[in-house]
């Protein structure tokens, strides 16, 4: 019978591009996740039963023991930017880590990988980025041969980052930008797939690896690298960090006193990570020791922002037929 890998959090972002590449390689794959009925695009990613989306709660032990029981390795995807109702960033990034690294030593699963972020540290201002250091501390110490993944900021077909701003860029005259001079290295997230199925399969050695892409830039480069793609002009403007705070604390108020109605676009936490860089610190190993080469944006940001641009698919068309008059 193929090995079995449970992965907390299968369906987000970086967890169904780990689920597709292990259901390629053969394997069984749980995906964990709080609603399984939206989580029903995973299944076609292998053949009829190899891929099945489960309800679990991370908060809950029995929840994560449950889906845990049979597996070969488990992966843990789960992480959130902002905090709502109870799940706070100490029980999900902190607490809800440790427990699945905990129930897994209990099980005797082989192996672990965690997905943290760069940044991660004990005594960051961001609540974010110390839940994240809080959550590596208490794999390693149920786990400690498990492979830690710090990705820098991700970018791919469904990221929340330039999709966003581009959305942003389609309707309004200006993009604000809090931390404009802050420096990010995007990392592709098939990149960063691709490095857990490494660990996955046992490929990688046991510890801390920092994923970075090509390119250091800072937020406002990214986005006027975002702008040239779609083929808009805008003002990019760059906020103070005290008008980024101010921004915050009333977002966060407003979100508060709405009981959640209202979305934060930026909260206080979210500001306090944006002072800071977001780069590999070349402590650790990275893509080039798992024999990966990293995916430049250039290579993929106009695959799925065309459809931002004033012209969508035509875009393209309409630049070729202007040449041809000219």
């Amino acid at each position: 019978m193929s090995q079995l890998v449970t992965i907390y959090g299968g369906s987000g972002f970086v967890g169904r591009y780990i689920a597709r590449r292990m259901a390629k390689a053969g394997w069984r794959v749980r995906v964990a996740v709080r609603r399984p009925n939206e989580a029903m695009f995973v299944k076609p990613y292998g053949v009829v039963g190899q891929v099945e989306p489960v309800l679990c709660n991370i908060r809950d032990d029995a929840s994560v023991r449950q889906v845990m029981q049979g597996a070969d390795v488990v992966v843990n995807c789960v992480g959130i930017l902002a905090p709502t109702a109870k799940n706070t960033f100490d029980a999900v990034q902190h607490e809800g880590a440790e427990r699945i690294a905990r129930i897994a030593a209990e099980q005797g699963v082989d192996r672990m990988v965690h997905i943290s972020a760069i940044g991660a540290d004990m005594d960051a201002a961001s609540d974010y980025s110390r839940t994240k250091a809080l959550g590596e501390e208490g794999v390693l110490q149920h786990m400690p041969n498990a492979v830690i993944l710090r990705p820098s900021i991700i970018f791919g077909d469904e990221d929340e980052f330039f999709n966003r701003f581009a959305t942003m860029a389609r309707t309004s005259p200006a993009i604000p930008v809090v931390g404009a001079d802050t420096k990010f290295q995007p990392v592709y997230v098939d990149d960063v797939a691709a490095a857990a199925e490494k660990a996955i399969k046992g490929d990688a050695a046991p510890g801390v690896y920092e994923l970075g892409g090509p390119d250091v830039d800072t937020f406002r480069e990214l986005m006027q690298q975002m702008l040239d793609v779609i083929q808009r002009r805008r003002m990019i403007v760059g906020l103070p960090m005290f008008v980024g705070r101010i921004m915050g604390f009333g977002f966060d108020m407003a979100n508060k006193l709405s009981l959640g109605l209202i979305p934060a676009a930026i909260t206080r936490d979210q500001v306090k990570n944006l002072a800071v860089d977001n780069i590999v610190s070349g402590d650790h190993p990275g893509l080039a020791d798992l024999g990966i080469k990293p995916t430049s944006l250039e290579a993929v940001l106009p695959d799925y922002l065309w459809r931002f641009r004033p012209s969508g698919q035509y875009a393209d068309i309409k630049a070729s037929a202007k040449n041809l008059k000219s």
